[in-house]
């Protein structure tokens, strides 16, 4: 089987994301179809440079990083 990142963003069912309040730090928790959860952070250097947007970006990508390991782990576990 050969992953694709249309496979891979299929597995999302809802995508919720938080800033903590005075921080740059962002999370993004991603609700897979399959009950499963997935969470990604983002968090910027300088306070200055901080955009809202960017930081959900980056913190989505990092969670959807992780399920790209969680499948490739599963495919490799049942030898497909």
């Amino acid at each position: 089987m050969k992953l694709t990142k249309e496979i891979i963003l299929d597995l999302i069912d809802t995508e919720d994301f938080h800033h903590f309040e005075g921080t740059t730090t962002v999370v993004c928790l991603l609700n897979l179809k399959n009950g499963g959860q997935v969470l990604g952070k983002a968090a910027c250097i300088e306070s200055a440079n901080f955009q809202l947007e960017v930081g959900k970006d980056v913190a989505k990508k990092d969670a959807v990083s992780k399920i790209w390991e969680l499948e490739g782990y599963a495919i490799k576990t049942r030898g497909a």
